[in-house]
């Protein structure tokens, strides 16, 4: 889970879809919905307006701590078995 930090949306919270590691961007469910126009396909058939959601810069989103449900930044710690895992900086809770 993600929240929006910044733009329309700020303050939403929604699952993120797709990771668009090149550009640094997300694709979250639900947020970020922009109208794309679709022309008729057939004779007779209307045209219409479609919600696309677009990426959003993963700057712009804040990860949701699932145990304390606030926005955190993400610290890392190795265990004494060496498995590397991630912790909530606020609750310090592994995630």
């Amino acid at each position: 889970m993600v929240e929006i930090l910044s733009g329309k949306d700020q303050g939403k919270r929604g699952r993120v879809l797709r990771v668009l590691g090149k550009d640094g961007k997300a694709i979250v469910e639900g947020l970020n919905l922009f109208y794309k126009h679709v022309r008729p396909k057939r004779e007779g058939e209307k045209g219409q307006r479609v919600q696309v959601p677009v990426p959003v810069y993963l700057s712009k989103l804040g990860f949701v701590c699932p145990k304390c449900s606030k926005v955190v930044r993400v610290g890392y710690k190795i265990l004494t078995d060496g498995k590397k895992v991630r912790w909530c900086r606020k609750c310090r809770e592994i995630l």
